[in-house]
C-alpha cells in the first residue's frame, strides 16, 4: 500500500467522522422539532426533487454509464436507472410519508404506582442512522425521508454506481430540511466511491446509533464481521412461490409471472417456484408458457424437466441463490409441508406466498413458514412498504431484534420512560 492510498483512506475516514458528527449535533435539533415542521421539510425535499428533474436525469445518466463501463446486469441496470414517473414516485413517495401519523412522542403505554407515581413510555428517536446501500438511487429519498420523519438525523452511503444521483437526491432533501428551518447537517450523503468510507462508517461508534445494510450478500457479509454497531439487517431475497395441489391454475400462473418478472431487480422478486406433484404435469407447463414469453429462465430439478422440456438442469446453488434477473429456479414438491421445509431450509426468511383455495394448507404455511413475510394468494413483489401502508420503507429487515420485515418510520424509533411523581422518596 503506497503512502499516497493511506493518506487517501485516512482523509476518507476523517470526512465520515466529521459528518457523522455534525449529524449527531443537528440531529438533537431535529429530535425536537414538531412533527408539522419535519413534514414541511419532506414536501419540501418533494418538491425540489419535481423542480430538479432535469438535473436528476442528467446525473443518472452518468451513473447509468458507469454501470454499463462496469458491465451491470440488465437487472442491476433497471435498479440504477430513474426516468420521469420514478423521480415522482420519489416525490409522492415522500409525501405519502409526511401524510403518515407522527411516531414520535406518542404514548406507547402509561400506569400509575401506589406511590403516586405516573408512568409513560414514549416513542422516540433512535438518534443518528447510517445506511449502506446498493445501485438504488430511490433509497436515497425513501431512506432519508424516513430517517426524518422519525426523528432522525442520517448518514448515506449509497453504491458507488449510482454516486451522482444519490447525491443530488440528498441535496433535495436537505434543501427541503433548509425550507422548514431545519439544520441541513441533519441529512448527510458521503459522495465518495471509495469502500474506505463504509469501513469508517462501520467503526464510528458514539456518533452513529444504528447501521442498515441494504444490498447483496457481500455487503451483508462485511457489514455482519466489521460493524461496531448494532444492526437492521437486509438480507437478500430469496423468495419462494409454492402452488398447492388447491390452486387456481390462472391465479397461479399470473402470481408466479408476476413475482418474478414485474420487476426481477428488486429483493421482493420471486427466485425459486414450487409446486406440488398432485398437479405438476397440469399447471407447470402453462406457467412455463407464460414466463418464457416474458423472457424468463427456468432452471429445474429432475422432476420438473421431466414434465416440461423448456427448463434446464438446477444446482445445489440454485437454491439459494438471488438472481435479481429473468431466471426462476423449479421444484417439484410433495405437498405443503415439504414446501414449507425446503423454504426454512434454503430461503433467507423474507417474503414467501402460497397460492391455493385451501385455507387449511394456506394456514399450515402461513404459520410454518419462518420468515418476515408470508402471503397467501398474493405476489411476492408486494413485499414493499408502501404497499403496507407505510408510506415507504429503509428496507425488509430479515432479523429478529427490533424490526423485522418492511422498516417503516415507526421502526426507526426507540422508547424512553417519563416519570411524574409530587415529591416522592424511596423507602
Amino acid at each position: 500500500m503506497t503512502a499516497a492510498t493511506v493518506q487517501t483512506e485516512i482523509d476518507v475516514i476523517e470526512d465520515v467522522r466529521h459528518l457523522s458528527t455534525a449529524a449527531r449535533e443537528a440531529g438533537r435539533i431535529l429530535s425536537r422539532a414538531s412533527g408539522d415542521v419535519r413534514n414541511i421539510a419532506l414536501r419540501g425535499a418533494a418538491a425540489a426533487l419535481r423542480a430538479r428533474e432535469a438535473d436528476l436525469l442528467a446525473a443518472n445518466a452518468k451513473d447509468v454509464a458507469f454501470g454499463r463501463e462496469k458491465e451491470l446486469s440488465a437487472a442491476m441496470i433497471d435498479r440504477l436507472t430513474l426516468t420521469p414517473d420514478r423521480i415522482e414516485a420519489m416525490a409522492r413517495g415522500l409525501e405519502d410519508v409526511a401524510d403518515m401519523p407522527d411516531p414520535i412522542g406518542a404514548v406507547l403505554a402509561e400506569w400509575d404506582q401506589p406511590n403516586g407515581l405516573n408512568f409513560q413510555r414514549v416513542r422516540v428517536p433512535l438518534g443518528v442512522i447510517g445506511i449502506i446501500y446498493e445501485s438504488r438511487p430511490n433509497v436515497t429519498a425513501d431512506a432519508g425521508g424516513l430517517c426524518l420523519k422519525s426523528g432522525n438525523a442520517a448518514v448515506l452511503r449509497g453504491g458507488s454506481e449510482s454516486v451522482h444521483s444519490s447525491g443530488l437526491i440528498g441535496d433535495c432533501l436537505r434543501r427541503g430540511l433548509v425550507d422548514a428551518g431545519l439544520p441541513e447537517d441533519c441529512l448527510q450523503i458521503i459522495k465518495t466511491r471509495d469502500r474506505a468510507a463504509v469501513g469508517a462508517m462501520l467503526q464510528a461508534s458514539g456518533l452513529i446509533d444504528i447501521i442498515v445494510p441494504r444490498g447483496g450478500r457481500s455487503l451483508i457479509e462485511r457489514v455482519m464481521a466489521e460493524s461496531r454497531i448494532p444492526i437492521i439487517a437486509h438480507l437478500e431475497g430469496i423468495c419462494h412461490i409454492y402452488v398447492d395441489r388447491a390452486a387456481n391454475p390462472d391465479m397461479a400462473r399470473d402470481i408466479t409471472v408476476n413475482a418474478k418478472m414485474r420487476r426481477t431487480g428488486i429483493c421482493g422478486a420471486a427466485e425459486t417456484l414450487l409446486i406440488d406433484k398432485a398437479v405438476a404435469a397440469a399447471q407447470l407447463p402453462g406457467i412455463v408458457d407464460a414466463l418464457t414469453n416474458e423472457g424468463c429462465e427456468l432452471r429445474g430439478d429432475a422432476a420438473a424437466q421431466t414434465i416440461d422440456a423448456r427448463i434446464g438442469a438446477a444446482n445445489a446453488a440454485d437454491w439459494e441463490t438471488e438472481y435479481l434477473d429473468a431466471i426462476l429456479s423449479v421444484k417439484v414438491v410433495d405437498g405443503v409441508n415439504e414446501a414449507v421445509a425446503h423454504i426454512n431450509r434454503h430461503g433467507s426468511e423474507h417474503t414467501d406466498s402460497i397460492v391455493t383455495d385451501d385455507v387449511a394448507a394456506a394456514e399450515i404455511f402461513l404459520g410454518n413458514v419462518d420468515s418476515a413475510i408470508v402471503m397467501h394468494n398474493a405476489s411476492t413483489q408486494f413485499a414493499d412498504g408502501g404497499e403496507f401502508g407505510m408510506g415507504a420503507e429503509i428496507g425488509i429487515s430479515t432479523g429478529r431484534l427490533h424490526a423485522r420485515g418492511p422498516v417503516g418510520a415507526e421502526k426507526l424509533t426507540t422508547y424512553k420512560y417519563v416519570v411524574r411523581g409530587a415529591g416522592q422518596v424511596r423507602p
